[in-house]
């Protein structure tokens, strides 16, 4: 654990602000779950709270499943980092974070499908795979992250652009698994 230098008090109805810059590092935006964690040396910690990652398992599965069928690599992520994959390194992607711009597509809640016009974005800000076709998942209103069709750019298909099927498919699989968070 990393101290921060940064005291801050507790108020009479037991809140504590959590810093600006903190927040901005840690990507914690308003409304954002915090999960709550103690120890026996008295030290409380918050740790962002990852609905979607309750479902890993799931995540997995349904993104192996999406690739075998698509032939396209397949990402799944919650509002900050890559929590499936398939169809890529594991060891690559697995736990990353995603890119400003991939958080930018959730942040919209509408497909995003790569077209002649558009930027190149990077699911990381590593590069390596870029979004071909994004959807956000959304469970009882909330925004828990996206699944992702994804291509490399020094691939074949350097140029690819999302086409009908793809789209539908990934909105298909983004509103299914916002349909599995919410029962």
């Amino acid at each position: 654990m990393k101290a921060t230098g940064i005291v801050r008090r507790i108020d009479d109805l037991g809140r504590v602000v959590i810093p600006k810059e903190i927040r901005r590092t840690m990507r914690i935006r308003e409304g954002d779950p915090l999960e709550i964690y103690t120890d026996r040396d008295g030290e409380v910690i918050f740790k962002k709270y990852s609905p979607i990652g309750e479902l890993h398992e799931f995540a997995t599965e349904y993104a192996e499943t999406l690739q075998k069928t698509s032939g396209m690599p397949i990402f799944i992520c919650d509002r900050d980092a890559i929590i499936a994959v398939s169809g890529a390194s594991k060891r690559e992607y697995l736990d990353r974070k995603i890119s400003r711009s991939l958080e930018q597509i959730i942040d919209s809640r509408t497909l995003y499908q790569r077209d002649s016009g558009k930027e190149t974005i990077a699911l990381t800000d590593d590069g390596g795979h870029y979004v071909s076709c994004a959807m956000p998942i959304i469970a009882e209103g909330d925004l828990t992250g996206a699944i992702i069709s994804g291509w490399q750019y020094d691939s074949p298909t350097s140029d690819k652009l999302a086409d009908a099927v793809e789209s539908k498919l990934i909105q298909t699989a983004g509103m299914f698994l916002g349909k599995q968070m919410e029962s």
